[in-house]
């Protein structure tokens, strides 16, 4: 078990407090550095610098290494590493998440080469456990240069609001730049404009959000110990879900038993949605279009173009793309009315939209569809449309799904035509082209339904996909 005597050091209170009590067992406590040279001697290096070892949280077995910034700044050096690189190999022997506790001033200049040496199999073990098992990274002090691809490597990031600091090269490193210009090692930087960052908090803030995650992922990629008993109605009615048809947030939340809901990215291209709900008591992700943020007095306090955005693109690529590589059922709520139209969108938007595409239509998940909107052109193809390969595809009866706006394909349609006239030719194609109904017709939505019957079809409609099987073309992977 953890010493006691050593238990007021941040590194072993930040696992204490992240564990269940009295769970914390550690491994390589003895071990210290190798190097003498350069004064290393006179220095001692207890545990090298990093606690690492096992416990469980909710029940569940997690490993942890969290660094000690009480040892030569939290420097990693030869068997600093090691020990971390020795808790992946265990993690990937059990099927077990592996958490990093990260505050560490970088690589340990005395042993240079066999700290990098080190360091970089880090790396290849943490590139040999994606999508086997999932990794969560907190970063509670610095987390610089190499260290900063630890959390890029890992499934979702946690980030210390105030003393935390992520980065490759430090901020006054940057040409032109200087700290007080833009921190861009602050978590909200981190958070907001790179998108590594799922969750800012306090401490305890964050361990409260990791073991709420923890709880509601798979522990491997073959054994799923994610379920949850549903004491919530299979039948609820989610009355007034359509006025949440922009803040798609507090829709997903209204589905979900007990409105159970983890959103992951969130202060990162906010106009799409991204977390995971539970739907009788099954772990199921969900990527939703939001044209409005409403805050708990229910004004809007942030709005969006309705547009799909490149970054929004590259949000629910990584996650749906994390989803199926845990058999995660993927769950969206479509609601788009056509592609961003800016000059910084243009430069990566036909990228970032086909890697969403790519990601929609190579996972082998269930997956189900719910338009709630607007659904125009090809970004709905993308919103993982019947198309793209959706199992499901429900539509409610206010929705429009097709190429534009009716009015608008009116006027190109009849471009010399009266007002009255392409009001008339609006309607008519509103009808024939872009209604919910119409859409079902062509088999193109399997059924419309109420918006408050949403809850029990979806839930319906994943119970059914349970047993889901589906094969994909033999090839060594994709290159999207």
């Amino acid at each position: 078990m953890s010493n006691n005597r050593t238990s007021d050091i941040p590194a072993r209170r930040r696992i204490n407090a992240l564990l269940d009590e009295g769970s914390f067992v550690e491994i390589g406590q003895a071990v210290t550095a190798r190097a003498t040279n350069f004064n290393m001697q006179q220095k001692a290096t207890p545990a090298d610098g990093v606690v690492t070892g096992y416990g469980v949280i909710d029940g569940n077995l997690v490993y942890v290494y969290s660094q000690d910034a009480t040892v030569l700044n939290g420097a990693i050096g030869e068997m600093h590493a090691k020990k971390i690189a020795a808790i992946y190999d265990l993690a990937m022997k059990m099927g077990a998440p592996v958490i990093g506790l990260v505050d560490c001033a970088g690589l340990r200049l005395q042993e240079a080469t066999d700290a990098l040496n080190a360091f970089g199999t880090l790396y290849l073990k943490q590139t040999m456990a994606s999508g086997v098992i999932p990794q969560i990274t907190a970063i509670f002090g610095s987390c610089a240069g190499g260290m900063a691809v630890v959390p890029a490597l890992t499934d979702f990031t946690f980030m210390e609001e105030k003393s935390a600091r992520l980065f490759v090269n430090s901020p006054n490193a940057i040409a032109g730049n200087e700290i007080s210009k833009c921190d861009t090692s602050s978590a909200s930087f981190q958070s907001e404009e790179s998108g590594m960052v799922d969750v800012v908090a306090d401490e305890d803030g964050i361990f409260e959000q990791i073991r709420a995650l923890v709880c509601m992922l798979p522990c491997n990629n073959e054994d799923d110990a994610s379920y949850d008993e549903c004491l919530d109605d299979l039948n609820r009615l989610c009355e007034g879900i359509e006025n949440a048809a922009e803040d798609t947030a507090i829709a997903l939340a209204m589905i979900s038993d007990d409105s159970v809901f983890f959103e992951t990215k969130r202060n990162f291209a906010k106009d799409m949605v991204t977390g995971f709900v539970r739907l009788n008591g099954m772990t199921v992700g969900a990527v939703a279009n939001r044209s409005k943020i409403y805050g708990q007095d229910r004004n809007v306090i942030e709005e969006f173009d309705g547009t799909l955005s490149a970054r929004g693109c590259q949000k629910a690529a990584a996650f749906v793309k994390f989803c199926d590589a845990f058999n995660i059922p993927v769950l969206t709520l479509t609601n788009i009315k056509g592609l961003k139209a800016t000059k910084c969108s243009e430069r990566t938007l036909a990228t970032r939209m086909a890697e969403l595409t790519y990601a929609f239509a190579n996972a082998t998940v269930p997956k189900v569809n719910v338009t709630v909107g607007k659904a125009y052109g090809s970004a709905y193809v993308a919103m993982n449309s019947k198309a793209v390969g959706a199992d499901m595809v429900y539509a409610w009866p206010d929705a429009e799904i097709g190429m534009m706006d009716a009015t608008l394909a009116a006027k190109i349609m009849y471009p010399d035509a009266d007002a009255e006239t392409v009001k008339e030719k609006a309607a008519e194609y509103q009808a024939l082209q872009t209604s919910s109904v119409s859409a079902a017709r062509r088999g193109y939505v399997d059924a419309v339904i109420e918006p408050k019957d949403t809850r029990k079809y979806v839930i319906g409609a994943f119970e059914m996909l349970f047993t889901k099987r589906e094969e994909r073309p033999a090839k060594k992977h994709g290159t999207v």
